[in-house]
């Protein structure tokens, strides 16, 4: 399996932007098909954004992102990217990346094989 690291988290006021960033290690990164979740106290993780496995690949983003959410990856140097713009007090929770072998860019995280430790994201109003 691939190992992630998620980084780039933090405090930003309602408005602002955030990127996180998603480091794999151990296996051929473009082989993988990347998943962004999120986490919010007393909910479900629930898919934000995905990119089919080459850079510039396809993209499919849940409906509470799009236009404000933008997902990127860089095969060269095994990282892949979450740009938050436009961000709201909704928006806060503990962000994951994953990592998926399937051919297909699957939105159940239990289609994802490898997960980061997450990053806490905070939107202030």
């Amino acid at each position: 399996q691939v190992q992630l690291v998620e980084s780039g988290g933090g405090l930003v006021q309602a408005g602002g932007s955030l990127r996180v960033s998603c480091a794999a290690s151990g296996r051929t990164f473009s082989n993988y098909v990347i998943g962004w979740f999120r986490q919010a106290p007393g909910k479900e993780r629930e898919f934000v954004a995905g990119i089919t496995r080459w850079s510039g690949g396809n993209e499919y983003y849940a409906d509470s992102v799009k236009g404000r959410f933008a997902i990127s990856r860089d095969n060269a140097k095994s990282t892949a990217y979450l740009q938050m713009n436009l961000l709201k007090p909704e928006d806060t929770a503990v962000y994951y990346c994953a990592a998926s072998a399937r051919p297909a860019l699957p939105v159940s995280q239990y289609e994802y094989d490898s997960w980061g430790q997450g990053t806490q994201v905070t939107v202030s109003s």
